[in-house]
């Protein structure tokens, strides 16, 4: 085998570990931080309240339109930063790499995180990397945490939510999930969907910065989606969410490509979507910032907090409500 590949000797502590590590993996994330190549990153002294959080990451297939495991690994971890007000600082990846997956495969991932870590303006610090035996694995899995600092002391108190506070959501919904299912099932649809994929601090922080505490919490609707992530805010608040469906952003390719293979949007995952609950009288204002921003120009107030027990009802078009609860499986697994 020749080193177009990854081999079993890439994982096994000796030249070719380390021939890998600095010619094809660090080399691509070069920053003073992870120069040195020490067991940890050091970081410095960080002043404010820490965040940290760790995702895996199993997407298949590896590549997809708008996006790639890669960006994936990124934008996901700086997201869960972002959602919790934290500015990131800096992120660690540990790849799982099988026997015989491509080099220039491997190359193309670490690109594209290097590219979305620049667009989030963070480094990738600290890494690790494992080989398995062909057939042990799928080609690549990703895994990255990440550090990151509060702003201003801000934190999701989810304990806050009231009646009259509003729902808002960054933009449309399902234009992830679909970008997947449509890459991996090779389906013959011709309608354009691309992954949702971004880092959303940039989006968000500013937000933070001038609402504070008028946003109760924020949270990225990822797996699930929209209604499952609405109702994980519903019951940690112990608050009733009434959605309005005619409010609900979703472009009219996903909408149509829904409509054929009979999903339903609010349920569909998100890469670079977020949900936030905030003061009712703050909730105008802060979609006007949202709108400005590349990745929040569908952002819309697309509910609010009701009187009464805690759960999620829908209103729909023709002015009825429904109960919107916990699917009771996954349309599309391995989905991130």
């Amino acid at each position: 085998m020749s080193d177009e590949v990854i081999l079993l000797a890439h994982g096994e502590g000796g030249k070719r570990s380390r021939e890998l590590v600095e010619k094809t993996i660090a080399a691509r994330f070069a920053n003073p931080l992870l120069a040195p190549l020490f067991d940890s990153a050091l970081l410095g002294e960080q002043a404010g309240e820490i965040a940290f959080t760790t995702d895996g990451y199993v997407v298949t297939p590896h590549f997809f339109p708008g996006g790639d495991i890669g960006r994936l690994a990124v934008c996901g971890t700086v997201n869960d930063l972002a959602v919790c007000g934290a500015r990131p600082v800096g992120l660690s990846c540990a790849f799982i790499l099988e026997e015989g997956l491509p080099l220039v495969s491997l190359e193309r991932v670490l690109d594209s995180m290097q590219a979305a870590a620049r667009e989030a303006g963070v480094a990738i610090v600290t890494g690790d990397t494992k080989v398995v035996e062909r057939g042990k694995g799928d080609g690549i899995f990703v895994t990255t945490s990440g550090v990151g600092v509060i702003r201003n002391g801000w934190r999701p108190r989810p304990e806050t939510v009231r009646p009259g506070d509003r729902v808002v959501l960054t933009g449309t919904m399902g234009d992830h999930h679909l970008a997947v299912l449509i890459a991996r099932n090779n389906l013959a649809i011709a309608a354009d969907i691309r992954s949702d994929a971004a880092p959303l601090n940039g989006l968000l922080l500013p937000a933070v910065d001038r609402f504070g505490g008028a946003i109760r919490v924020m949270r990225d609707a990822t797996r699930g989606g929209v209604g499952v992530t609405i109702n994980e805010l519903a019951h940690a608040g112990g608050v009733r969410i009434v959605l309005e469906e005619s409010r609900l952003p979703v472009s009219q390719t996903v909408s149509a490509v829904c409509e054929i293979l009979g999903f339903d949007p609010l349920f569909l995952a998100n890469e670079g979507k977020a949900l936030l609950i905030v003061d009712g009288s703050a909730a105008n204002d802060l979609v006007s910032l949202l709108a400005g921003h590349e990745f929040g120009r569908d952002a819309a107030i697309v509910g609010e907090v009701a009187d009464g027990p805690a759960g999620v009802l829908l209103r729909t078009r023709v002015g009825g409500l429904r109960a919107i609860d916990y699917p009771a499986g996954d349309a599309l697994p391995r989905i991130c």
